[in-house]
């Protein structure tokens, strides 16, 4: 059965009190596959609305993370709230309000932590800048749909909350990348996990192996030839397998798995390959990369 607000345009405005997690907000709700456009001043929301309309004239996929707050130019709440109502009477935009909150205290805590200065305390102390801007913000927290208190959260805490709030495809699983690389190149910047199989005898020793990759069947039976590969194996695929549902419990859009060894050309590239061939039996988006085979 079609979903009524399949053929809306979603359009989610992040906005609150500074220092209380928009930016991380919109890059989680980026990772959700909302077009997330930070500090926009509002008279640009309905020509920035009526543009994604445009472009997506069968309302497919449309959905927009929008930020605002108090650093932008000629910040007006009364302003704000006029243009969201008049946006809300539009029947094809769903429009919902995130207010993000946190304490007094924590806010203060993060800006000193951060040595940043809040947007309207430029030469004033912290607390005038967050009392003032708790004053201004006060009536668009109170025509908000969500109130999320930060106080107590962790960056994974609040992925996980939006996450289970605003997913828009309950069906894509976990974005899973697999790569193989070698040590001297250093590690990808990019891995979640890294697997140092530097343990397993190394085929590049074999004067018949070492022109050829993890990808070829002679590289990879001599590997399992190895008394430790079995065993260690179980305890590598087996961990893999356990933690994938934990990091999509606790809201991961992308997971990147990296095995290394010396070259990144026979051990690393061969257990990279064999994790993929045992993770495609699941339903998971996976990428396979080979580093250094691709240089």
């Amino acid at each position: 059965m079609e979903n009524k607000n399949d053929k809306f345009l979603k359009v989610l405005l992040i906005t609150g009190m500074s220092g209380a997690g928009k930016s991380t907000a919109l890059s989680v709700l980026e990772d959700l596959d909302y077009e997330a456009i930070d500090n926009l001043p509002i008279n640009l929301l309905p020509s920035l609305i009526e543009l994604a309309q445009k472009n997506d004239p069968d309302h497919k996929n449309p959905a927009l993370a929008i930020g605002i707050d108090a650093r932008t130019r000629n910040f007006q709440p009364d302003n704000i709230i006029q243009v969201l109502n008049q946006i809300r009477d539009n029947v094809d935009i769903d429009l919902t309000i995130l207010y993000f909150d946190s304490s007094n205290e924590i806010l203060a805590s993060r800006f000193t932590e951060t040595r940043r200065r809040h947007p309207l305390a430029k030469d004033r102390p912290i607390n005038d800048g967050i009392i003032r801007e708790r004053q201004m913000m006060q009536i668009i927290k109170a025509d908000s749909d969500y109130v999320f208190d930060t106080s107590e959260l962790n960056i994974h805490d609040l992925r996980r909350m939006l996450s289970q709030h605003f997913v828009r495809k309950h069906d894509e699983g976990l974005n899973i990348t697999i790569c193989s690389f070698g040590y001297p190149k250093g590690l990808p910047r990019d891995a979640d996990l890294v697997f140092d199989v530097r343990f397993l005898r190394n085929p590049h020793y074999d004067e018949v192996l070492r022109p050829q990759t993890g990808q070829d069947q002679k590289v990879g039976e001599y590997i399992m030839k190895d008394p430790i590969f079995d065993k260690s194996w179980e305890q590598i695929s087996s961990l893999i397998v356990t933690l994938i549902p934990e990091y999509k419990k606790e809201g991961k859009s992308y997971l990147t798995i990296a095995f290394g060894c010396t070259g990144g050309k026979h051990r690393s590239v061969f257990m990279a390959e064999k994790l993929c061939h045992l993770l495609k039996e699941n339903k998971h988006n996976l990428n396979l990369l080979h580093r250094e085979l691709s240089i």
